[in-house]
């Protein structure tokens, strides 16, 4: 049986739901998945080898006008992403699609779409009217070249498997890139920052915006069945650092075990975690701070 292989890259606005339908598409969680804007800011590789086929697919952040160097890193981590995609999957939020962005956005990344099959999914339908919806497809294909246009529920996973296999018809013929068990591209340690700084976006949605980076400084197996793991949450300024502490420490205490819950949960071996919080002050504006620590977690 021929083999088919490829890259293909979910992107869209903040909040369009790209982290809830990757999770969907590969039934396992792969992204942190949050309220907040701006929680995806690595690509993040989820691989799905089922069959005769394996999709790589490429999670990134939400497009957006950057105000400062991590959105700056953010909209390169899309560039890049986009570029290395055999097939595209262009999500927005059916509730709030907005043509005159849509129009924008294939202006901004003309360059990085040709050539490519690209997807359009309309997501959260079931938040929306059903005869809102043939209207909106409609205006889409006659507007715009997409090659295919699904609506979805990711979270409901309506739909789901029918965009997967569209996802399989585009996909290139060739051998597989990574082994048949292989998940993800990223290690245990990325993982564990992401599940840290899920549960303080969580905690701390309105005190702490975005200004929050997790660093794994320490991931030693102690036994067959303890590992110990020393982070670092590092915020912007003292006032958040007293928040996320807490009165008498109580703050630091409740985030330390819902987090340690789930790291177990993810590594299925009990975990011993200490957490430290530090200041790096306008962190986000340090370009060699931001490159350093988004790949310090992810030995190359």
């Amino acid at each position: 049986m021929t083999k088919k292989a490829g890259y293909v890259t979910i992107f869209g606005k903040p909040n369009a739901g790209k982290s809830t339908l990757i999770n969907a598409l590969l039934n396992y969680n792969l992204s942190i998945v949050n309220r907040k804007v701006q929680t995806t800011r690595n690509k993040i590789l989820g691989i799905l080898t089922e069959d005769n086929y394996q999709i790589v697919f490429i999670d990134t952040p939400g497009t957006l006008e950057p105000e400062y160097e991590l959105q700056k890193f953010m909209l390169s981590e899309i560039k890049t992403s986009l570029d290395e995609a055999d097939v595209i999957i262009h999500i927005v939020d059916s509730a709030k699609i907005n043509f005159e962005d849509l129009k924008k956005i294939n202006d901004d990344y003309r360059s990085s779409f040709t050539g490519k099959k690209k997807i359009m999914v309309l997501n959260k339908i079931d938040l929306i009217e059903k005869d809102r919806l043939l209207p909106i497809m409609q205006r889409l294909s006659v507007e715009f070249d997409y090659d295919e246009i699904v609506p979805v529920s990711a979270l409901e996973r309506e739909n789901v498997s029918e965009l997967k296999a569209l996802v399989v018809k585009y996909l290139p013929e060739g051998e597989f890139f990574y082994d048949e068990e292989t998940l993800t591209d990223k290690p245990e340690k990325f993982f564990i920052a992401e599940i840290i700084r899920e549960k303080i976006l969580s905690f701390y949605h309105e005190e702490i915006p975005y200004s929050v980076i997790v660093d794994i400084t320490e991931f030693k197996e102690r036994s067959d069945n303890l590992i110990y793991i020393n982070a670092d949450i590092i915020l912007e300024r003292e006032s958040q650092k007293i928040i996320v502490i807490g009165k008498k420490g109580i703050g630091m205490k409740r985030l330390g075990e819902k987090a340690r819950k789930d790291i177990e949960n993810f590594l299925n071996k009990k975990v011993y975690l200490e957490l430290f919080v530090k200041v790096r002050k306008d962190w986000r504006n340090n370009k060699a701070f931001i490159k350093d620590s988004m790949s310090r977690n992810i030995p190359s």
